[in-house]
This record gives structure tokens, sequence and C-alpha cells, in this order.
């Protein structure tokens, strides 16, 4: 009677599976690929947040520095988060080129929510119409912010752009590439179906106008993470603006995969605990569903293993 459950259960997760994929697929159709000529209007602010990436904030530097988008159209700020290594002094230098910027978050900015109140202070102190986020460990195509800016029209408030982890040789660094390119379409998928609900803060742009219109992340600095999705479905609920998704390769932006499995876990729940705060909460219950799915094919190979065991004996 239970077997008979179990594979009730999965079945009907199966079938909502499919329905799932087969809607995200629908969506990720509906994304152009058409590069406009026309530049947006608007002067633009790239806004990195940087904490303790010594290794990986002159990498950054170099692919921004690189951008084919002219440097008289936009700014790029480098904000400190209370840097404990060289990466502030490694950033010595870099104002010098016409168009960089090296500001440190004060001391008096409450310790929570770190990574957004340095967006914040960012986004006070830029000159940009349109903002662009990314982060400190990741690298750019020389292409990305002209392409990632032609999304733009009058009617868009936000754009997602895509982001992968760099191949690596490792099977958990393997693993880690698929299983985020799966969060990354499902991401483009749901915006194309215009039920935005995942994106990504290393590849994504916002109009300020838009991200004060909503009152910015005053109402989720209580949240460790999840910045960059609530604030996109706050835009999206408001209903002045449209959602895109950037689909072209020439935008993608690549980071470094998680080294160990505890700072994946880790991760994970970091981002799993922003769920309960989506907007759209029926969203809420397909996630849910989706990894009941996955879990149901890890309790089935358990108990094949234990039943193919006790059938030996």
């Amino acid at each position: 009677m239970a077997e008979l459950l179990l594979i009730i259960c999965f079945a009907s997760l199966l079938f909502f599976y499919v329905y799932f994929i087969s809607s995200i697929y629908f969506g990720l159709s509906k994304h152009s690929t058409e590069v406009k000529a026309k530049a947006p209007d608007e002067f633009v602010t790239v806004l990195i947040p940087f904490r303790n990436e010594s290794g990986n904030i002159l990498q950054s530097l170099i692919s921004i520095e690189n951008q084919s988008y002219p440097k008289d159209k936009f700014e790029v700020i480098y904000i400190n988060d209370s840097s404990t290594d060289d990466s502030l002094s490694k950033l010595t230098g870099a104002e010098k080129s016409s168009n960089v910027k090296v500001i440190s978050l004060p001391d008096d900015f409450l310790p929570n929510a770190h990574k957004k109140r340095a967006v914040r202070f960012g986004i006070e102190n830029c000159k940009g119409e349109i903002i662009v986020t990314t982060d400190a460990d990741c690298v750019h195509q020389k292409d990305w912010l002209e392409i990632m800016l032609s999304c733009y029209d009058n009617d868009t408030g936000f754009i997602s752009g895509p982001v992968e982890f760099e191949m690596k040789n490792k099977l958990f660094d393997k693993i880690q590439r698929i299983e985020f390119a799966g969060l990354i379409l499902s991401g483009a998928g749901l915006i194309g179906n215009d039920k935005p609900a995942i994106c990504n803060a290393a590849n994504a742009s916002y109009k300020k106008p838009a991200y004060i219109s909503v009152n910015g992340f005053d109402d989720n600095f209580h949240l460790s993470s999840g910045d960059d999705e609530i604030l996109m479905q706050k835009i999206w609920k408001e209903g002045k603006y449209k959602i895109k998704f950037c689909m072209n390769r020439k935008a993608v932006v690549s980071s470094s995969p998680n080294k160990t499995f505890s700072q994946f876990y880790q991760q994970r729940k970091r981002w799993a605990s922003k769920g309960l705060f989506y907007i759209n909460k029926f969203l809420i219950l397909k996630l849910v569903l989706i990894f009941l799915f996955y879990f149901s094919l890890l309790i089935q190979i358990l108990l094949g293993i234990i039943f193919s065991t006790i059938f030996l004996i």
C-alpha cells in the first residue's frame, strides 16, 4: 500500500514537473535575442559591492574597463563593504580612470543586510538614472554592458541578465554549473510568462525611478539575501514597468562555483529563506513541488537499494 501511494505521489509530481518545464520552455521562447542599435539616453551607473575579494577584484576591474560601451555614458562605483583584506588597496589607482570611483560603506551602517546597504549607498552616491549591479568575483565580456542596456525601452524598468559558473574540472563544480544553469533558465522562463521570481544580482539592471517608486530595499533589510528578486517582484507588482530577461550570449556574466559543499549548502539555504517573502505566493508552492519531485527521486533510489538488499537476503 505504501509503495502504491509513493508511486501515485511520484506520478503526480512528475506530471507537474513536465508541466512546469513546458511552461518554462514556452516562456523562454518569448524572449528576443535582437540587439537594438540605439543605446538608452540615460546615464548609467554600474555598482559593484565587494568584501574581501582580493583574489578577484583586479580581474573584475579589467573586464569592466574593457567594456565596449562609451565611457562617457557610464560610471563604475566599487563599494567597499568592510573588507579586512587588501581588496581596497588593490583598487588604488583605479580612480585614475575617468569613470571609476571607489567608496566605502560608513561604519555607522547597521551590520545586517550588508550587500543591500552597500547597493543603496552606491545608489545614493551615483549619477546614473539606470543602475546595473554585478559582483566583484565576476568576469564580463566586452559587449556585456552594451547588450544589457540594449534591452531597455520606455516601458521596461528591470532587466535580469544571464549568469553562469565557470567551467571547472571537478565533478562537484560541474554539478553546480548544471544546477545553477537550471535556476537561471527557470528565472528567464518565468519572466517570459510574466511571473518574475528568480534573478541574480550578479547581472541585473533597473531604472532608478522604478527603484525609488517601490522604496527600494526599505522593507526587506531584515533578509540576508533576496534584494534583487524581491525588488524585481515589487516593480512588477506595481505595474508601471515591464520586466525583461536579456537573452543574449554576449550578456552572460561568469562567476566561480562554491569551493565546498558547506558553502553551497549555506548559499542555497539563504536563497531558500527569501522564498517566504515572495510576492507571488503560488510560485512558492510550485518551487516546493519541484523540490519534492527531486526528493522523491532520492527516496525511490534509497527504497530500491533497501528492497533489493532485503530480497537478496
